[in-house]
């Protein structure tokens, strides 16, 4: 395993990062993990040095905190633990979403119960709530952190102007401000490169990018997309426009270029995002030890510079996608 510093804050992370949302429940979704199957991922995980692990609240509804807690029973020390809070988690209370103070001061709450945790070492607002002021979400976070209930703060998928409008309120009222950021980035969808990943690098911010393997897109020929149970049945993938602006292309070239180099298409796509100047780790989530084994020895790959020219060469803009 390799590892990196996450942004300014001192903390030393695994450029690896285990996305935990594919275990909780399958009933929540069909290509999820149960318990078992999700601690034993978390075992061989810290097996192969991976201490840095990411979920949310509305993973499974909560499942996912909870059997990740489980999980890490007697390797709190060594592990590095963030989650996420904005989804509503009960249709029936309104206050269970968003990011007013009261919701963030329950949502937490919750999150550490099912944690099994004293502090979460990150937390992060899942998106942005255009129905709260920044000012009083900023402010109920900065109290969790001074209460001990929170380490570090980071956000997600958001505009630029946002996260921007964000730290200079932070900055202005001497709250504690975001330190990462987990934004969609991969090799079919680069949008961010425009303005958020080159304000995060001005600005100090690890970046920790969301779907690095673009929801399995560059895991496989796109003829075969449909292949695995997750690819078969989540439609969220059709959400995004990993087709468009020449992916099927990129897809093309990820393919004939692993190979060439005797590896799986997966590395590759993990290969680009490890070499990236702006990505501390990529948030890798997976449903097989197998696969998790191969994102570490990606580490190992080594991608030229004219590798990473011709693999970038067919990209063209697409909508921003992932703010939602």
């Amino acid at each position: 395993m390799e590892y990196t510093t996450l942004g300014s804050t001192g903390t030393t992370v695994s450029k690896i990062c285990l996305g935990c949302m594919s275990f909780g429940d399958p009933e929540w979704r069909e290509w999820v993990l149960d318990e078992e199957a999700g601690i034993e991922l978390v075992e061989r995980a810290l097996e192969l040095g991976v201490n840095f692990f990411d979920t949310a609240n509305m993973y499974s509804n909560g499942e996912s905190e909870r059997v990740l807690g489980k999980a890490l029973d007697g390797h709190r020390e060594e592990a590095v633990v963030a989650t996420k809070g904005y989804f509503q988690m009960d249709d029936a209370n309104p206050n269970s979403g968003g990011l007013s103070r009261k919701a963030i001061e329950q949502e937490l709450e919750n999150s550490l119960d099912r944690l099994g945790m004293e502090t979460i070492d990150l937390y992060q607002i899942h998106r942005w709530d255009d129905e709260t002021s920044i000012e009083e979400t900023l402010g109920a976070l900065d109290d969790a952190v001074r209460r001990g209930k929170v380490r570090h703060l980071g956000a997600s998928s958001m505009w630029a102007h946002q996260f921007a409008e964000a730290l200079h309120t932070s900055e202005a009222n001497g709250f504690d401000r975001f330190v990462t950021m987990q934004n969609h980035y991969n090799l079919v969808y680069r949008e961010e490169e425009r303005e958020m990943l080159p304000y995060c690098e001005e600005k100090g911010i690890g970046v920790m990018p969301w779907s690095p393997l673009a929801r399995g897109y560059l895991t496989r020929p796109d003829e075969e997309i449909d292949a695995t149970l997750r690819g078969e049945t989540e439609e969220h993938i059709y959400d995004h426009p990993y087709r468009e602006g020449g992916g099927r292309e990129i897809n093309e070239r990820v393919e004939e270029l692993a190979a060439e180099n005797g590896v799986k298409m997966a590395q590759i796509g993990l290969a680009w995002l490890f070499q990236n100047e702006f990505v501390e780790t990529p948030i890798v989530g997976t449903t097989s030890i197998e696969h998790l084994e191969d994102a570490v020895e990606a580490l190992d790959v080594d991608l030229s510079d004219s590798d990473v020219e011709w693999l970038e060469e067919p990209y063209e803009p697409v909508r921003v996608s992932g703010h939602e």
